[in-house]
């Protein structure tokens, strides 16, 4: 599954690092300049949300991370390099899988 939306948005992994379409980024993380961010390797699943989000932190155990902005287009990225590595994961740039529902402010994000 890409996306639960139906227009023309991405995430992918490019030069390690998650690279978000800025119309997913602002759906998602708001004006939020850092997200909280955990990554579960059993289900190869990276799971983010704004760092106001009071609960997702006392579900997950997440770390925070700078959310960067990218261009004039809003895109956004995060550094996944410390995932990667400790996870053995391929760092081939490419589109990845996620699911982001609108009015959730969270990312689901299939490495």
């Amino acid at each position: 599954m890409k996306c639960l939306f139906d227009y023309n948005m991405s995430v992918k992994l490019r030069t390690q690092h998650l690279w978000i379409s800025g119309d997913i980024a602002t759906s998602a993380f708001g004006d939020a300049p850092q997200v909280h961010v955990v990554y579960y390797p059993q289900q190869r699943s990276l799971l983010l949300a704004p760092m106001d989000d009071a609960i997702f932190p006392t579900i997950h155990k997440a770390g925070l991370q700078m959310l960067k902005n990218r261009n004039l287009q809003g895109d956004k990225t995060i550094s996944l390099q410390e995932i990667i590595i400790d996870n053995d994961i391929d760092d081939t740039e490419r589109e990845l899988s996620f699911i982001h529902q609108s009015g959730v402010p969270m990312l689901h994000v299939t490495l």
